[in-house]
């Protein structure tokens, strides 16, 4: 028992499929209890801070009253059009840059001063280019992950080993033929982590998106509930939010899995 407790803090050591499950439940668990507990304690009034079960309750009004289902889904759209626009901009553009010197000394600084760009206050502009409809909101949302993508991809390509690239060289290979067969699946297997991590960007500016024409969404119900006092709706708003992120992260992981099998292989073909 002791060393079993002790392996837990080994220094990047591995949980097996059950103790891994375990302390997740337990950590839910755990949240719960304190977030309860505040509210018990501190007394704070349910339209600021509301009990675990205040939010619980109000799901069947969110359903009923303010079509939550349907604004899940308008937000879910958006967020992923906007990710899918992202990625089919980024990744070609990062490879031309990442492979060839010419265009990487063109754009390599620029580039970089993106990621400090304030797109919050950009927004009016995107009105200018793109109208009040969802192909602003949608490309509003692609820019917030395109600027930290794209270098991302840019590294990625640098990140290749040089024997892969020499290997092929000496067989006879094109430029066409290593950027076919070295680059394009190396880069691809590795972004790919990237893309899932870099996703969820775009549900920090989805309140803002959502709150131009105000067409409905969950950012901008979290907004307005927040604004009416309704702590328990906007706590609620959350949930879904982090269930939905969960069930896109599963998604992706599937996805990785089913394009990149090698990434999971061990000895004797057992992950």
């Amino acid at each position: 028992m002791k060393s079993y407790f002790s392996g837990l803090f080994d220094l990047r050591g591995t949980l097996t499929k059950r103790d891994y499950n375990i302390l997740l439940y337990l950590g839910i668990f755990l949240i719960l209890v304190l977030w309860q507990a505040i509210t018990t304690l501190t007394q704070v009034p349910p339209g600021v801070f509301p009990s675990p079960w205040k939010v619980l309750i109000c799901f069947p009004e969110l359903h009923f009253q303010d079509a939550i289902v349907r604004n899940a889904l308008y937000s879910l759209y958006l967020n992923q059009a906007g990710m899918y626009l992202a990625v089919i901009i980024s990744l070609p553009l990062g490879f031309v840059i990442g492979l060839f010197p010419l265009f990487r000394g063109l754009t390599e600084r620029q580039i970089a001063v993106f990621r400090y760009l304030p797109l919050t206050l950009l927004i009016g502009v995107f009105i200018r280019w793109f109208g009040l409809e969802d192909l602003m909101k949608i490309s509003f949302l692609a820019v917030g992950i395109f600027v930290y993508l794209l270098p991302t991809v840019i590294l990625r390509v640098d990140e290749v080993k040089e024997v892969y690239v020499q290997t092929v060289k000496t067989l006879g290979a094109s430029k066409w033929q290593i950027i076919k067969t070295v680059f394009i699946p190396d880069v691809l297997s590795r972004a790919f982590d990237d893309i899932k991590v870099l996703a969820p960007i775009s549900w920090t500016y989805i309140i803002i998106a959502e709150m131009i024409n105000k067409t409905g969404g969950l950012g901008s119900m979290a907004y307005l509930f927040g604004r009416q006092s309704r702590a328990d709706k906007a706590f609620a708003i959350l949930v879904i939010i982090i269930i939905i992120g969960i069930i896109l992260d599963k998604i992706f992981t599937g996805l990785d899995r089913l394009f990149f099998p090698h990434k999971y292989a061990t000895k004797g073909g057992k992950e």
